[in-house]
């Protein structure tokens, strides 16, 4: 019975964290945070196969680095800000215009939840650079 409870563990980590990775890399070209879904996807998988744990550290370390980079200047947040109003707005209007291509509400509630978690990343961000630097 144990072995059966750890082999669908480890099934649903594998497919959850294979799911994430697949999606993180769609948004590295695409609006989203591609790198951060990238690493969670990682760990998850890591946790499945223990074998793929030495990919942890490299993808944790390129995450972080961009999370740090994406608030280190008023600019780059204000274009954040601006790129996270821009999918909240363009996910409106694909939910309420229908001559808008692929128009509907699965379209526009993917985008203000893209917009959504640009948000939090960027608040979560800001908050561990912040106390990076206080703590100095």
């Amino acid at each position: 019975m144990a072995r059966s409870v750890e082999s669908i563990r480890r099934a649903v980590l594998g497919t959850l964290g294979a799911a994430l990775v697949v999606l993180g890399v769609a948004l590295l070209v695409l609006p989203g945070p591609g790198l951060l879904l990238v690493f969670a996807g990682t760990v998850l998988l890591a946790r499945a196969v223990p074998a793929l744990d030495r990919f942890v550290a490299p993808v944790r370390g390129q995450a972080m680095r961009a999370a740090e980079e994406s608030v280190s200047s008023p600019w780059r947040i204000a274009g954040s800000v601006l790129a996270g109003l821009v999918l909240i707005g363009a996910g409106f209007a694909w939910g309420l215009l229908p001559q808008v291509p692929f128009s509907g509400w699965g379209t526009g509630a993917s985008l203000i939840i893209s917009g959504v978690i640009l948000f939090a990343l960027l608040v979560w961000s800001h908050r561990r650079v912040h106390a990076a630097h206080t703590s100095d």
